[in-house]
């Protein structure tokens, strides 16, 4: 039988995750070379001649004395954890396919639920704004999608209060196959909401394929083509093979959020849907998962702490 190349590629195992990020001195050199890939830089005067302050772990410049970080300006901001659990916590998110709730990466990693909420939303931080930086091209299929429930005596269907939109669009290759996947939460599905949000995440001459809700319509706001096709109502609406990848997408990232997570704030919901794009789309290369978020997490801002208040849900 042919085996599946994505689900049977090599990947990147724990024994070498602990080879390469083992130690700090090993955290320390990667994060030097991902921030200063031709040697030290100032960030004031760009002078390269520096100094290493050992007792506080600070980079001097010998020109005008300004001193840094490796953390400073990253997403790792004033942090007080070792680097080893920074990487073993990034190792542990990126690599699970269902997702690592925060109450899971405490157990694995150590650490108070607290610590370990701020670090996954960190992390999750890291993978929206590089998701969000990179734009569905070609065949795209869409679809309009709410996570949670109706209230009890509350309104059903698109009306409820309790219900959060959010789009959903698959891109797809020549052979029909998905690439590449985006979810965003939006305010509703009005024709100025899609079209904000096809002019941030779709590439100009895709060719975009959806139902028949009007709202889509404004994906041409963006210069892309749009196939509109009326599904009607009932099982059949979602089986039609047209939108066969964008309703599994929808159904895998759902049953994995409501089997690792149980139950999420609402307004945190733009985060999981992050992890869980930002894994998909690069399913085919996991060896590579560690440097390249690496990579992102030290040119990603350092995450306000208004964000970083706890939610009434555990997420």
């Amino acid at each position: 039988m042919c085996k599946n190349k994505v689900q049977f590629q090599v990947g990147y195992s724990l024994i070498q995750l602990f080879q390469d990020y083992g130690t700090e001195e090993q955290c320390h050199e990667s994060l030097f070379k991902l921030l200063w890939p031709t040697g030290f830089n100032c960030p004031e005067c760009g002078c390269r001649q520096y100094c290493f302050l050992k007792t506080r772990k600070l980079y001097q410049c010998n020109k005008c004395h300004h001193q840094t970080s490796l953390t400073s300006g990253t997403i790792f901001e004033q942090t007080k954890l070792p680097l080893t659990k920074w990487f073993l916590a990034i190792y542990l998110i990126t690599q699970s396919k269902t997702g690592l709730s925060a109450l899971g990466l405490k157990r694995e990693i150590g650490v108070s639920y607290n610590t370990a909420w701020s670090m996954k939303h960190k992390i999750m931080q890291v993978m929206k704004e590089r998701d969000d930086s990179k734009r569905l091209k070609g065949t795209i299929q869409l679809d309009d999608v709410y996570w949670g429930g109706k209230r009890h005596g509350g309104k059903r269907g698109r009306g409820s209060a309790n219900k959060v939109p959010f789009v959903a669009a698959v891109s797809l290759n020549e052979e029909g196959h998905p690439i590449a996947m985006n979810m965003n939460v939006v305010k509703g599905f009005r024709l100025t909401e899609i079209s904000r949000w096809a002019k941030q995440h779709l590439q100009p001459g895709s060719t975009v394929i959806s139902d028949g809700l009007p709202c889509f319509s404004a994906v041409a706001d963006a210069d892309c083509a749009h196939i509109s096709i009326v599904t009607g109502g009932g099982h059949q609406s979602v089986t039609k093979k047209e939108f066969v990848w964008v309703n599994t997408m929808i159904g895998n990232v759902k049953n994995a959020i409501k089997g690792t997570y149980h139950a999420i704030n609402p307004k945190h919901l733009p985060h999981y849907l992050a992890e869980f794009c930002y894994r998909h789309n690069r399913r085919f290369q996991l060896e590579d998962m560690i440097p390249r978020f690496s990579y992102i997490a030290v040119r990603t801002a350092p995450m306000p702490n208004r964000l970083l208040k706890l939610a009434e849900a555990y997420g």
